[in-house]
């Protein structure tokens, strides 16, 4: 897929102001050197791919990730490609669905390499997705950029061409303990269930959050394993109300998410705190539950209303098109774009390990995601944000320098909303 648009948008002429002031120095704006977007890119297309859960169970992540690569590659054109050893070039981005289905993620990834020679590889969304194609982008030595997985195990491979400015398990423990933190001792939660999905991921974040807890003096009730897709969490619940717990914390996918809260409702189980990791991410999480979807607070990475340089411009693009402010996903997946369009253009060349140097030593102060930098591991060093369903509305409530609304706290009984 091919997108140069030649109408220059808000956002674009925001991105040529970031490209005129790059400079050699170690920190960096966000966008390559395109000059000054009035000539078009002329040189051959840089080539991307793009492996995405357009359907099966991640499709509602994967519909808010396609509009964040497709905007940003649209924006970095318009203002005049990447400028590459002194020659503006065009990003030409390729999108393959793999179906949520991780072989087809690997073949899809292969394919993107064989038939399509691209120089780097954007991922999709879902832990398992992204563990399954990571390894890829060390085989064939092209950089991966990936965000919707909070796994870390994946991370602790060695893989050395994995980049993901994107909070992962212990971002998402500790910040929900510095959150609930800010309550008073009187006040916050105490005793807290867990519902983990029997995934690696759900056994991680089991780890991370049980430590969390210990860390700040409250006890784990209970932990209960579950497998995905499981239309039945009534025992779970009913164990969770028996042990008194007055808070829960879970990372399943949408269905499952949906399905608990149902369910607490039907059981008269009205905890004070629920974080709900991914599940309640897409807008379908409110228009499915109305109000019983209330006050629960989740971590998708980002949200619309986040105070960083070029947000309200995607916004306003994202609203002429959707009819609403971009989603949670939207704005790290065009930060990807960003972040290796800036990579690009500091490697001086279209060739995978000089490109995967230039993401390791990445030092950007103006992302729509804030500051970006990269660990190591390939984790991102990046601002972690929490958000939370308030009348229907997800706003962001941590950290308090960031929010649009306050923590709702302690959540309404069910039958009081």
């Amino acid at each position: 897929m091919k997108r140069t648009h030649s109408v220059i948008s808000s956002l674009s002429v925001v991105l040529i102001g970031l490209l005129l002031a790059c400079s050699p120095q170690n920190t960096r704006p966000a966008a390559p050197a395109a000059g000054t977007g009035q000539q078009a890119a002329s040189g051959e297309p840089i080539k991307i791919g793009a492996v995405v859960p357009l359907t099966g169970r991640y499709a509602s992540l994967g519909g808010q990730i396609r509009p964040g690569y497709e905007f940003a590659v649209d924006d970095i054109n318009a203002a005049g490609g990447v400028d590459v050893g002194g020659v503006r070039r065009p990003l030409e981005l390729k999108i393959l669905d793999d179906e949520s289905d991780p072989a087809k993620t690997v073949q899809r990834l292969e394919s993107l390499n064989s038939s399509d020679k691209v120089v780097a590889y954007l991922g999709g969304g879902g832990s398992d997705l992204h563990a399954a194609g990571a390894a890829i982008g060390d085989k064939n030595k092209i950089p991966y950029l990936g965000i919707a997985f909070g796994l870390y195990q994946i991370h602790e491979r060695g893989l050395k061409y994995l980049f993901s400015p994107f909070p992962k398990s212990p971002d998402i423990a500790r910040a929900t303990f510095d959150m609930l933190s800010a309550i008073p001792q009187s006040d916050r939660p105490q005793r807290y269930a867990i519902f983990h999905e029997k995934t690696d991921w759900g056994l991680e974040m089991a780890k991370y959050y049980t430590e969390s807890a210990q860390r700040a003096g409250a006890q784990i009730a209970l932990d209960e394993e579950y497998a995905p897709g499981a239309k039945d969490f009534s025992d779970a619940i009913l164990r969770a109300k028996s042990a008194n717990a007055d808070a829960l914390l879970g990372m399943p996918n949408p269905p499952d998410g949906m399905t608990i809260v149902k369910q607490m409702k039907e059981l008269d189980w009205n905890p004070k705190f629920v974080m709900l990791v991914r599940a309640p991410d897409d807008p379908s999480w409110s228009q499915n539950l109305g109000k019983d979807g209330d006050y629960v607070a989740h971590m998708p990475g980002w949200h619309h209303a986040a105070k960083f340089p070029g947000v309200p411009e995607l916004n306003a693009k994202y609203q002429a098109k959707f009819n609403r402010p971009a989603d949670v996903l939207t704005g790290p997946s065009y930060a990807l774009v960003q972040i290796l369009a800036d990579a690009i253009h500091r490697a001086g060349k279209v060739d995978g390990p000089a490109i995967r140097d230039a993401l390791a030593a990445t030092d950007l102060k103006d992302t729509v995601i804030g500051p970006v930098k990269f660990n190591p591991d390939g984790t991102g060093v990046i601002e972690t944000i929490i958000t939370q369903w308030q009348n229907g509305q997800s706003q962001l409530v941590w950290p308090r320098e960031q929010q649009s609304a306050p923590l709702a706290y302690p959540a309404v009984p069910f039958n009081q909303r």
